[in-house]
């Protein structure tokens, strides 16, 4: 079985959740049905790892330390990408080099995602330009500010026009299961949600 790269972008500041959530959805799904199949990775569709800037250990919202599998410079191709929101994005707007990956990866994927104001990113890396999108609820402003080619949505969880953002925080990993179903199934999704015990949300999606 061949395998699905999801690489999820983390940063200093990142929110834990933002990127987290997704993370334990892809790495968890299986296949199979049931908690056996998980105790393994040979029904695992998905490989999830994370991606940063450099190779300095990058600190989440609340301290939380983490050192990234790859550096933009050397990561694997990426089929799923995910750029994850926290106050860190804000800094990061005007880091052409990163805007440049985000955006040459985001050509070679077959799915570029966001997760709260992970957006930003992706309307700052023009990939929004007339497209529908959201944003965490305290940044529909700032997404609006940055292009007014972008129909920033105020009332949609998930919105997806070709490039997939997400609402705040945990609307990410409804997003991540979404992408799920839509790959494998409503079974492979509800049964993933059902063993990390997560309650699917699908309005205003």
């Amino acid at each position: 079985m061949k395998k699905i790269n999801v690489g999820i972008l983390i940063f200093d500041e990142v929110e834990v959740l933002d990127f987290a959530g997704p993370f334990e959805v892809f790495s968890r799904t299986r296949l199979l049905k049931g908690a056996e199949s998980r105790r393994s990775n040979d029904s695992a569709p998905f490989t999830p790892f994370t991606v940063s800037i450099d190779k300095e250990p990058v600190t989440a919202t609340g301290g939380l330390k983490i050192i990234s599998d790859y550096t933009i410079k050397d990561c694997p191709k990426i089929d799923i990408l995910i750029v994850p929101g926290g106050l860190g994005t804000r800094t990061l707007l005007n880091n052409e080099s990163l805007l440049s990956w985000i955006k040459s990866t985001s050509d070679q994927a077959t799915t570029t995602s966001s997760v709260c104001t992970g957006s930003l990113l992706l309307a700052k890396a023009g990939l929004l330009e007339g497209k529908r999108a959201t944003t965490h609820w305290g940044a529909i402003e700032a997404l609006k500010s940055i292009s007014k080619d972008i129909q920033v949505l105020n009332n949609r969880r998930i919105v997806n026009d070709e490039i997939i953002t997400s609402a705040g925080v945990s609307s990410g990993i409804d997003m991540a299961f979404m992408l799920v179903e839509n790959l494998y199934g409503e079974q492979v999704a509800s049964d993933t949600a059902k063993y990390i015990e997560f309650h699917r949300s699908k309005e205003n999606v």
